[in-house]
Formats: C-alpha cells, sequence, structure tokens
C-alpha cells in the first residue's frame, strides 16, 4: 500500500491516516488509491470491524491535490470515485476523525463516513466555486441530506466555511472534542461497534444507507430481506444467551 496511505489494525480496529502532511493531506492519485486498497481490506478482512480515516500532522484533508489536477492527474478510482471512497462506501463502518480543516474534497471524504468525531478547532467547507470548481464528488449532493438544504445551498454558493460547533448544531457532526483527541475519542466510539454483532452492524448500517430511497409500500419488505438472515444466525441465538447468563457475548459473525 502506498506510503502516502498509512494503515494500522488493533482490537478490530482499522486505523487509516492520509500521510502527506506537507501538502495538508490533499489528495493525489496515490492517496486515492490507498484509501481504496484499505477499504477493500476492511470488507475482505472478517478480523478488522470498523475504520477510522484521518489525516497526519493533526490536519484532515484540504481537498483535491490541485497542483496535480493542472498536470492532469485525477484522483479517482473507477467505481469508487474521488478518494477512491466518495462513490462507494465501505459495507462496513467507516468513522471519521477530522482535525483542522475538512475542506472541499476533504470535506466530502468527511460527508462519505457515517460518523464523524472532531477537533474544536475544525472547519468544513465546499469552497470548490471560489477556484472555478464544483463539489463533484458528493458534496452538492450529500450534504443537502444530512443538514437543512438552504445551509447547504450557501455553503455551496458561497464558499463559506463553517466551525464544528455550528457543524454539530446542524447535525453533521456525531462528536465535538478537544484538538488533539480525536483518534482516540474515534478508538472509543469505535470500540463500542466492534462490541456489538457483526451481522446486526452490516445490517444496520445498509437498510440506513438504502432507505433513503425506498418508498412507504415497499420499505418494510426491502428491509425484511436484509436483516431476515440476522435473526436466524448463531450470533442471535449467542446474543440471547449471553444476556441470559449475563456475560459478554462470543460473536462468530454468523
Amino acid at each position: 500500500m502506498s506510503e502516502a496511505v498509512l494503515t494500522e489494525v488493533e482490537n478490530g480496529i482499522m486505523v487509516v491516516t492520509i500521510n502527506r502532511p506537507e501538502a495538508k493531506n490533499a489528495v493525489n492519485l496515490a492517496v486515492a488509491k490507498g484509501i481504496a486498497a484499505a477499504m477493500d481490506e476492511l470488507d475482505s478482512n472478517p478480523e478488522i470491524r470498523v475504520a477510522i480515516l484521518t489525516g497526519a500532522d493533526n490536519s484532515f484533508c484540504a481537498g483535491m491535490d490541485l497542483k496535480a489536477f493542472v498536470t492532469g492527474e485525477m484522483p479517482i478510482i473507477p467505481g469508487k470515485g474521488f478518494a477512491g471512497l466518495c462513490e462507494a462506501s465501505p459495507k462496513k463502518p467507516l468513522i471519521g476523525a477530522v482535525e483542522g480543516y475538512a475542506l472541499a474534497g476533504g470535506c466530502e471524504l468527511a460527508l462519505s463516513c457515517d460518523l464523524l468525531v472532531v477537533a474544536d478547532n475544525s472547519k468544513f467547507g465546499i469552497p470548490e466555486a471560489k477556484r472555478g470548481l464544483a463539489a463533484a464528488a458528493g458534496g452538492l449532493m450529500k450534504l443537502p441530506r444530512m443538514i437543512p438544504s438552504r445551509i447547504a445551498m450557501e455553503l455551496a454558493l458561497t464558499g463559506d466555511f463553517i466551525d464544528s460547533a455550528r457543524a454539530y448544531d446542524l447535525g453533521l457532526v456525531n462528536q465535538v472534542v478537544p484538538a488533539g483527541t480525536t483518534l482516540e475519542a474515534a478508538k472509543a466510539l469505535a470500540a463500542k461497534i466492534v462490541a456489538n454483532a457483526p451481522m446486526s452492524i452490516e445490517a444496520s448500517k445498509r437498510v440506513i444507507m438504502e432507505q433513503v430511497d425506498w418508498s412507504t409500500e415497499e420499505m418494510f419488505a426491502k428491509q425484511q430481506a436484509i436483516v431476515d438472515p440476522i435473526f436466524v444466525s448463531h450470533d442471535a441465538t449467542e446474543g440471547a444467551k449471553a444476556f441470559a447468563e449475563k456475560r459478554a457475548p462470543n460473536w462468530l459473525g454468523k
């Protein structure tokens, strides 16, 4: 895997670090390939239950590497989109640990995470219009699904930033923690997820992601098709037994 992206796994948690601090962790093709490879490993390795995406040197991501862009390089992976992530969410949970700035493509990376733990000095924005571009890696579509559409419109048209407190008030992020502690807090959140049944976690994420497009008439049938295997699984029985026996469950993921 590229040195532009570093990974480590411990206790079922993979930490994926964008490692271009000299460029404020801007996304070039090497970063896109590295993140895509990490997401493939997350979903294919049963020992990994959840991933955390963060940036090196107390900075999340300043967006697309514009110097690389003007040379014709596009940090896009077919089928996965910008940064190897924005068009294809992994099956397993992904937590963003944001220190500093998450701007433009960096904001779109944050929007592609399932949960966000951010520093109290973080800034978010999609200022692409200031550079003659557009937030086409999901910002224009995902942001109005997560916050009021008029606020999303304002951010897209003005290119203004919002701080972590405003992002929390809008429901864009899950936790705001002191600067320098986001990875620690994200690991604590990830540990809570790891403690739960793998099949339940993946199915729950899938339903929440897909239900946006379901009609009222079809939603329960579509949900049933996804969750039915859980109720006849080994882990369902194990969860009930563990509760009755007042012990921690031993999940097998089947």
